[in-house]
């Protein structure tokens, strides 16, 4: 098992923004996924695609221009990675991705 640390903001002027909450501004969820999804293909060092998403629990919220970290922890044996999502000090969410590699 791999364990693989990533970091990331998400700006204040990422296109998913101005319709998520209008006036309170909230980082989607599937924009979290998407960076953790991008995050495990980098510590893999090839491209993968998720085929499914067995567990995920969103506990916080993310804001614009919040830096947060992914902590990844890879079993390529059986093509699955936990992952956890934290920011200002907090866990934001966490979960468990099943991948393949990309076609």
């Amino acid at each position: 098992m791999a364990d693989h640390l990533a970091h990331g903001v998400i700006g204040a002027g990422h296109p998913c923004l101005p319709g998520h909450f209008p006036g309170h501004a909230v980082v989607p969820a599937v924009v979290l996924l998407d960076f953790a999804a991008r995050s495990l293909g980098q510590a893999l060092g090839r491209g993968v695609r998720i085929v499914a998403i067995p567990a995920v629990k969103f506990l916080r919220p993310c804001l614009p221009e919040q830096p947060f970290s992914v902590s990844l922890q890879i079993d390529e044996a059986a093509r699955t990675a936990r992952f956890s999502i934290a920011g200002a000090g907090a866990e934001l969410a966490n979960g468990r991705f099943e991948y393949a590699d990309a076609a």
